[in-house]
């Protein structure tokens, strides 16, 4: 079996990303960012995915992006709530993190040089999402070869790196028809941008309305929602 690096935020896609690279032989490390978001939630659902996943290691790293601010998940900015489909699609919100994929991945990158790993996985999606630049398949394709040219194993020759995005030209309702398949429990899963002080999804916004939106399409009960 073959070690990869997950990234793992506990949302419901990094949990159905585990669940695939888990069903293709990988022993998976899993690393979970503290990036400065305003809530913790994420934060205890990795924990519980790890669990789930039975991941080999888990590590929780702190880089704190709200030192620069600029998203309503870092800073004091209001979380857009009850917007249509196409005004979520309209332009780049400011629920966007700068560059948090580019910080989340070089992370991984290193973690998994110090594994001696070549794999990473990442469940970032481009087909039902908030439009964020760093979801997209031109991304994952240009860090790739950055991870091969910025890396002491790939300079060597001793690896080549590969960024796993399974789930990048899938729809929300395709995502968790494959998450069922692979049995992993959306219960342990928080996407919520905006909860309340216990954790109870805000049902309003963005992230949200997707998420409905995918268990809607995809025929089953989405089990946060009672």
């Amino acid at each position: 079996m073959k070690n990869a690096v997950l990234l793992l935020s506990g949302g419901l896609d990094s949990a159905t990303c585990g669940a695939i690279a888990r069903q293709e032989g990988f022993t998976l490390y899993a690393l979970t960012v503290d990036y400065g978001q305003r809530h913790h939630f994420e934060l205890e659902a990795a924990r519980r995915l790890a669990r789930a996943l039975a991941v080999r290691e888990h590590r929780i790293v702190t880089v704190d992006l709200a030192q620069f601010g600029g998203s309503a998940l870092t800073g004091e900015i209001d979380v857009p709530k009850d917007r249509a489909g196409h005004e979520i699609e309209a332009e780049i919100p400011v629920t966007y993190v700068p560059a948090r994929n580019t910080v989340l991945l070089a992370l991984a990158l290193a973690y998994a040089e110090t594994l001696g790993a070549a794999d990473v996985f990442l469940g970032v999606n481009a087909v039902d999402y908030s439009g964020y630049p760093d979801c997209r398949p031109q991304f994952i394709e240009a860090f790739a070869g950055l991870a091969n040219l910025a890396t002491k194993a790939g300079v060597e020759g001793r690896a080549k790196y590969t960024i796993h995005a399974p789930l990048v030209q899938l729809t929300k309702a395709e995502i968790i028809r494959r998450g069922l398949a692979l049995g992993v429990d959306y219960s342990l899963t928080h996407t919520c941008y905006d909860p309340d002080p216990t954790g109870k999804p805000c049902g309003r916004c963005d992230a949200c309305t997707l998420r409905r939106k995918g268990f809607a399409e995809a025929g089953a009960r989405d089990p946060l929602e009672g």
